[in-house]
């Protein structure tokens, strides 16, 4: 067999921590580390120096002690797979300190071998009929209500009309509220709300589970009507949610939850926010990321999530702008300093808030859609 590459490369960039010297070596040890783990001056072969080593295409010092570093890798390297790609973006490296991912950059040819989101923010305020305008959403909770009650909430949110009603991320298939029990009853009861009153309110219920069940969970909201899915890669990986939103047959939105993702977006280590929960978001499907927002009971500062509004949105091959929908301490006098930072394209989230404006939920409902229109 003829060893040959295509020479198109994927560019990852790097935030090196330390010493100029130190950030060089890191820099060369990258290069090295993800991709042939192997002692480099035992390679002798001159294909895989050339073609299969990654490159350093630019270094420079951003401030001090702090470089940036564009390395490239072939794209042959990644198998054509989500899983190797991200294994040769930071397998290896993501046990080594001072190493974090600002940006990712993908030739055309590449690109085109996933699919990213479905729907994005034009896809979602289609179905929703629902245009130039904020959208709103908010979670059926706590964990240890019934059914019953649990539909008696999405009932009381869509006669509101909300727009998205999700499960909690904690709502899995506890005992006391089992899975599909839980999906068919609000299902129902987001359905004839939305006669009643004309709505069309989406309820996306969490389908976060054990490998074997992710699928069949999804199909199953499918079949009694939900109007999307709520899944947290970080716990079931992010091929998952690639696979739902590739799946054709599937064909509803998906709404990523940052459950477990903390670890990634600690310091000098892991990835910036607008790099993880906005780029890498999109290349893995979504078409809604959810995320703490500034100010709330979260540690995300205003320009963190600046960074993920604008990774959410900004040119990133063919993929489409997905919508961001902070939440966590989101409550009724910080909405006018929201409408001001996030425009349009978003979706409030609302939880505790809500509930404490007032014993009348559905009205509460009615308020904020006022408040943000």
């Amino acid at each position: 067999m003829i060893k040959s590459v295509s020479g198109e490369r994927f560019t990852v960039t790097y935030i090196l921590s330390g010493e100029k010297e130190d950030a060089l070596a890191v820099a060369e040890d990258i290069c090295i580390e993800q991709t042939v783990e192997f002692p480099p001056e035992l390679i002798k072969d001159n294909f895989i120096r050339e073609n299969i080593f990654g490159r350093v295409e630019s270094f420079s010092e951003i401030e001090e002690k702090k470089f940036c570093v564009d390395i490239s890798f072939a794209v042959e390297t990644s198998a054509s797979e989500l899983t190797q790609f991200l294994n040769v973006m930071f397998g290896n490296i993501s046990l080594k300190p001072g190493i974090r991912i600002s940006d990712i950059k993908l030739p055309p040819q590449f690109a085109k071998q996933f699919k990213g989101p479905r729907y994005g923010v034009d896809g979602v305020r289609n179905i929703l009929d629902a245009h130039n305008r904020p959208l709103i959403s908010s979670a059926i909770k706590p964990m240890g209500m019934s059914v019953s009650e649990f539909a008696g909430l999405a009932y009381k949110f869509a006669s509101g009309g909300m727009d998205i009603i999700k499960d909690d991320h904690g709502l899995s298939s506890q005992k006391f509220s089992p899975y599909k029990k839980r999906v068919n009853t609000c299902c129902d009861a987001v359905n004839e709300a939305n006669v009643k009153t004309g709505g069309k309110t989406l309820y996306f219920p969490n389908i976060t589970a054990p490998f074997d069940e992710i699928i069949d969970r999804a199909y199953y909201a499918k079949e009694c009507g939900a109007g999307g899915v709520l899944i947290a890669p970080a716990l079931t990986g992010f091929d998952a949610m690639k696979h739902l939103a590739d799946d054709d047959n599937f064909g509803l939105p998906v709404m990523s939850h940052p459950a477990f993702i903390g670890p990634f977006l600690s310091g000098t280590t892991g990835f910036t926010h607008g790099a993880l929960l906005g780029k890498m978001m999109r290349l893995a499907g979504a078409d809604i990321v959810v995320y703490p927002n500034f100010g709330g009971r979260f540690s995300f500062s205003i320009d963190e999530c600046r960074d993920i509004i604008d990774n959410c949105k900004c040119g990133f091959s063919h993929f489409k702008s997905i919508f961001p929908c902070p939440g966590g301490g989101m409550n009724f006098s910080n909405i006018p300093e929201m409408k001001s930072f996030y425009g349009n394209d978003v979706i409030y989230l609302m939880g505790g808030g809500l509930f404490k404006r007032s014993d009348d939920l559905t009205a509460n409902c009615r308020e904020l859609r006022e408040i943000v229109i």
